[in-house]
């Protein structure tokens, strides 16, 4: 009867067995199907991407090989003394100079004089470029265009290759490359790192093991959360303010040397770093708060049990037990970071750039800016020089991604053989 009180009759508690059964199957198709869709969309991006970075290309040289080198119609043919003749004799006194002071001609293997040669000499042009399903698909309109246009040539090219990825920016998309960006994406992550994950272990710690629950506190916490969802140009926007304009001196680096001013205006790399720490900032703390929450207070207590203070517990006892949560957040707020444009283009990221930075107050570009730069442009080479970019931002996102799941791992695995 007290049960019946309390729970229903036996028909009724089947009857809410039944509905919840089937609402959890309902909720489950829901899953399935958000995931499915997810995946799918995700698979689109993917193939597309992989489609513009593979296919034919119709090019045309301002200079025939065989007008330098008489039988010879490619320029791997050239032997090297030819390949040092046509250079000497058809580079720009400037360019010579320029060569031969980064390393002399006969100190340069023969794959770099071949791409001096097309670089500077042949000047290749892109005509016009199929993607990888039309190269496929589509090899009798190729036909036609080529049959159409004489002296152009006709070549299947990967754009993502190993001088894609060591070559700076060039006008011409044959011979540009993400090398400039790549090392300016890995400055900016690092100083991120530097600044943005102790601050925010140091907050959260303060917050969940310390802070007192009253209203200055609560009020902390729901700022934070709502940081946490600010559009990215907003900080952006604080980064101009602060780091560019208000911290000058300091972000320019103008304060070491006896310069008053530099080119980067403040416009650095370590103001871009400054800027993306603020903006994970808010997402590290509550990561990491939740991993605080996650070790059971059972530790804690044994802790206090044997004499040892807050502070002593939290180092030794509750941070080891949630290190590697906090690790896996932390490197997936700075996956978000590595993949922002909007806040650095706001606070004067270069868009087209041919220096390596070389310290913290060199000017820089990124990635994210570089593929949003390559897209914008009209000539459609561009786009597959973009997707080439795209999948080398993919590639290193994957490899931080991987990184923080190693880590996790064998921390994990660690804590269990200790206990």
């Amino acid at each position: 009867m007290q049960s019946e009180i309390l729970f229903g009759t036996d028909e009724q508690m089947t009857s809410l067995m039944q509905k919840r059964k089937a609402g959890g199957v309902v909720w489950k198709v829901v899953f399935l199907f958000a995931t499915s869709l997810a995946i799918l969309f995700l698979l689109l991006l993917l193939v597309s991407v992989i489609d513009s970075t593979f296919g034919y290309v119709a090019v045309r040289n301002e200079v025939e090989p065989s007008q330098l080198v008489a039988g010879k119609d490619e320029v791997s043919e050239f032997s090297r003394a030819e390949l040092e003749t046509v250079l000497q004799e058809h580079l720009s006194s400037g360019i010579l100079r320029r060569v031969i002071h980064e390393k002399p001609l006969e100190e340069r293997s023969d794959k770099d004089l071949v791409s001096l040669a097309e670089q500077y000499v042949i000047k290749p042009s892109v005509v016009q470029t199929w993607g990888l399903g039309d190269s496929l698909l589509e090899t009798a309109s190729i036909k036609e265009f080529m049959a159409a246009n004489e002296g152009l040539h006709l070549t299947f090219r990967s754009w993502i290759n190993w001088s894609f990825l060591t070559s700076d920016q060039s006008a011409n998309p044959l011979n540009a490359g993400v090398r400039t960006a790549f090392l300016g994406s890995l400055w900016i992550i690092m100083i991120t790192f530097v600044f943005a994950f102790p601050i925010g272990v140091g907050a959260a710690i303060y917050l969940e093991e310390y802070a007192v629950d009253n209203k200055l506190n609560r009020m902390l916490q729901l700022n934070i959360f709502n940081l946490s969802a600010v559009p990215s140009i907003i900080y952006g926007l604080l980064g101009l303010a602060v780091f560019v304009r208000s911290m000058e001196h300091f972000t320019s680096g103008a304060f070491l040397s006896s310069v008053a001013d530099t080119t980067a205006n403040g416009r650095t790399i370590l103001s871009g770093g400054l800027t993306l720490a603020l903006l994970v900032l808010p997402i590290i703390i509550i990561n990491t708060q939740e991993a605080l929450k996650a070790v059971p207070d059972s530790l804690r207590m044994s802790s206090y049990g044997i004499g040892a203070t807050k502070w002593q517990t939290i180092a030794s006892h509750v941070l080891p037990a949630s290190i590697d949560r906090i690790l896996t957040g932390t490197i997936l707020a700075l996956s978000r970071a590595l993949g922002e444009t909007a806040p650095l283009v706001v606070i004067g990221a270069s868009t087209f750039i041919s220096v390596d930075p070389s310290s913290v107050f060199s000017k820089f570009t990124t990635l994210p800016i570089q593929i949003y730069q390559w897209s914008a442009r009209p000539q459609g080479a561009y786009r597959n020089v973009a997707g080439a970019a795209i999948i080398t931002l993919l590639l290193l996102l994957m490899a931080m991604n991987s990184f923080a799941i190693i880590m996790r791992d064998k921390i994990s695995k660690k804590k269990r053989m200790e206990s």
